[in-house]
């Protein structure tokens, strides 16, 4: 009988070392510790808390950078980060907070939109926790989260979720979808409050054109494209115009108005910015993807995407090329910087007027982390 509790003692001590080994290497960034090192240009730094107080504290409160150009002028403001599975987003408005420089207006950044969502995975995805990028003076890892808030930070999810203006019925679980929160609420939810202080952030800076960056998985019909709120819709044009001339192709979407919830549609619809969504194809969090892994996200190379092109079930080119990150990213930037020259055409007094940005071809010449600082100085 002895024998057998030294023995129960022993398995459970190894079940124990398991457990901690595992937890130190899966364990979650604290929203308080993802990391941006912004440019030279930042005059300002502020949290999104500052926009609703209900966030101080918690988990979904995540830095607010501004950056002012010497000349008066507009005002843009880029979410990365509103999907921490969309790798692309939160990469592009790390370069755009790491290098832009501006001349006129200013430009806020938010990396990380959804601060909770960078601290899981979803279940049964096999997605891995980060990625890690070469820079000049060494590596730089960057968390890959989930596309939902941390069910930890928010919970129980209903039943059925039923949004804030329409009262449009949606599953459970899209009640932790900061794309489906706004224009959110002072005192809800989590993600309800992020996206309240959001939507606050454009009417108190008074942003003339806002843009949520996103991807898509291959398969999806809206993809390399500008997702544009109605009054937004001749700005994405000259944008799209913009991009062809420079190499990169870009499609309009209107966006609905019977979605709702949606960046695009809420803030258009409550503030006078110009709403816009950028997407971008991610074969990592695709449906069709093989083995999911950081090589997937950097390279975007998958056989099984190859196969579904060939047979033709997807909505973007896709050769054994793949679509690399610096590709995806180099879209983003290009799409920020050619939406700044458009509105600045339409709007000279309110000009939006950018340097310090690579462009399309030089991101895909030399990688996402030639762009970045390594990490802790």
């Amino acid at each position: 009988m002895r024998s057998h509790r030294a023995q129960d003692w022993v398995v459970l001590a190894l079940a124990a070392i398991v457990v901690v080994l595992s937890a130190a290497r899966f364990a979650p960034a604290s929203p308080t510790s993802l990391e941006v090192y912004p440019s030279p240009s930042l005059t300002r730094q502020t949290w999104l808390s500052d926009y609703n107080p209900a966030l101080k504290g918690t988990p979904g409160d995540t830095p607010v950078l501004v950056f002012e150009g010497a000349e008066p002028g507009g005002t843009m403001l880029v979410l990365g980060g509103t999907h921490p599975d969309e790798p692309a987003g939160c990469a592009a408005a790390l370069v755009l907070a790491e290098n832009v420089m501006p001349e006129q207006g200013r430009v806020i950044v938010i990396p990380y939109a959804n601060a909770s969502g960078f601290t899981h995975n979803l279940p049964q995805e096999g997605h891995p926790s980060h990625y890690t990028l070469d820079t000049p003076n060494g590596r730089r890892t960057i968390p890959y989260g989930a596309r939902l808030s941390n069910p930890v930070h928010q919970w129980p999810d209903p039943t059925v979720y039923v949004e804030s203006v329409r009262g449009q019925k949606l599953a459970g679980v899209e009640a932790r979808n900061l794309n489906r929160a706004y224009p959110g609420l002072q005192n809800g939810t989590l993600t309800s409050k992020v996206a309240y202080a959001i939507t606050s952030l454009i009417r108190e800076e008074q942003v003339d054109v806002s843009v949520d960056l996103h991807e898509s998985s291959p398969e999806y019909p809206v993809n390399n494209a500008i997702v544009a709120h109605d009054r937004a819709l001749d700005l994405a044009a000259i944008t799209a115009v913009e991009l062809e001339l420079s190499g990169v192709a870009m499609n309009i979407e209107p966006s609905p108005e019977s979605l709702r919830g949606f960046s695009h549609r809420e803030w258009g619809d409550n503030t006078d910015t110009y709403a816009v969504l950028f997407e971008s194809p991610n074969p990592a969090q695709g449906r069709l993807r093989g083995k999911t892994d950081e090589q997937l996200i950097i390279d975007g190379q998958d056989p099984m995407y190859v196969k579904a092109s060939s047979r033709g079930r997807l909505y973007v080119p896709y050769t054994e090329e793949g679509t690399p990150l610096a590709m995806r990213v180099g879209r983003h930037i290009a799409s920020i910087a050619a939406l700044a020259t458009s509105h600045t055409m339409l709007a000279p007094d309110r000009g939006i007027v950018l340097s310090g940005l690579p462009t399309y071809d030089e991101l895909v010449s030399n990688g996402v982390g030639a762009y970045l600082s390594p990490g802790e100085r």
